[in-house]
């Protein structure tokens, strides 16, 4: 078999192995691929694996050879599924291997928001606290998270997981979703509304999938309903949250601060109205990118193409 990895780099920039899929055939691997060179490298290949560019039905069309698509991350929404169902073609994905990675951002986030730790470190490499008439010095307010309230919607692996550290922080937790599971309440857990949440949370992190319905979920109109200075966090994707109306109210001190992983447009190319505000922490997209959440990636996608050799479904998304 031909194999292909369409875009390599951000899954393995050269720390980890692509070794294990040599014994399954020929293997190429590609850093990059632009939109102009995907039909090309995939021509006649068997087996193709990519994170973020695109199959569509013209690119399938033209690669007639294709037997199965691996997706290097838990999204899919880069393949057009209509045609690989029409056409017999396996499509599998990488489920919840980047949980423990995206909850430890999640509080990285919080955390910074509340002690702004690089300040202070800052300010003390600089010669702040030596010159300091006191014993200790804050360049910004600090604040305790104990027995504040956090929001959180979506309650998958990671949502459920980040409601076990908040609970750990000593916060009440709320939780807005489609599919409750009054055995996980507890006396600091509780399921409510996404109205109730908003209008109750000091801090509220999203942890849902995209959908056309939730899509701007954060905007001018839900963030009047929310508390005066509540901390709004998306470890999740960009369009949930209306980037501009985002920072009008940051600006105007509605929401005290953001801390975002994700924005609407990525890479921003054109830039984002987010840009420059200082209670606005913005990190690239790096919560799944730990080293140990790309390996189990790495060997998940191994697992499910081996899966596929033997004639078994694993982590299929297509048929």
């Amino acid at each position: 078999m031909k194999i292909v990895i369409l875009d390599g780099y951000t899954v393995n920039p050269g720390d980890l192995s692509w070794d294990q899929l040599k014994e399954f055939g020929e293997f190429t691997v590609y850093d990059r691929t632009p939109p102009e060179l995907v039909i090309e490298r995939i021509d006649d290949a068997d087996i193709i694996m990519t994170n973020k560019c695109l199959l569509t039905k013209e690119v399938l069309a033209a690669c007639p050879n294709i037997k199965w698509i691996g997706i290097l991350a838990t999204g899919f929404n880069n393949v057009d599924l209509a045609y690989t169902k029409e056409h017999g073609i396996p499509v599998t994905n990488i489920p919840a291997y980047s949980t423990n990675s995206v909850v430890q951002l999640t509080f990285s986030l919080l955390l910074e928001i509340c002690n702004q730790v690089r300040i202070h470190s800052d300010a003390v490499h600089s010669g702040a606290w030596q010159s300091s008439e006191d014993f200790c010095f804050t360049r910004t307010p600090q604040m305790e998270l104990w027995g504040k309230t956090f929001g959180i919607v979506g309650f998958g692996s990671i949502g459920k997981n980040v409601a076990k550290v908040a609970e750990a922080l000593g916060m009440r937790v709320l939780i807005a979703s489609k599919h409750p599971d009054p055995s996980f309440e507890s006396e600091r857990i509780v399921f409510t509304t996404q109205q109730e949440l908003f209008a109750q949370a000091d801090v509220i992190s999203l942890h849902c999938p995209l959908t056309e319905e939730n899509r701007g979920l954060i905007n001018r109109s839900s963030i009047q309903t929310m508390k005066d200075g509540v901390i709004i966090l998306n470890t999740a994707r960009g369009p949930l949250i209306n980037d501009a109306d985002l920072a009008e109210a940051l600006r105007s001190g509605k929401v005290a601060a953001a801390g975002l992983d994700v924005l609407s447009a990525e890479p921003p190319r054109e830039g984002s109205p987010l840009f420059g505000i200082p209670n606005c922490i913005i990190t690239p997209h790096i919560a799944w990118n730990t080293k140990e959440a790309r390996s189990r990636l790495i060997n998940t996608a191994v697992s499910n193409l081996a899966a596929f050799t033997e004639g078994r479904k694993l982590n299929c998304v297509s048929m």
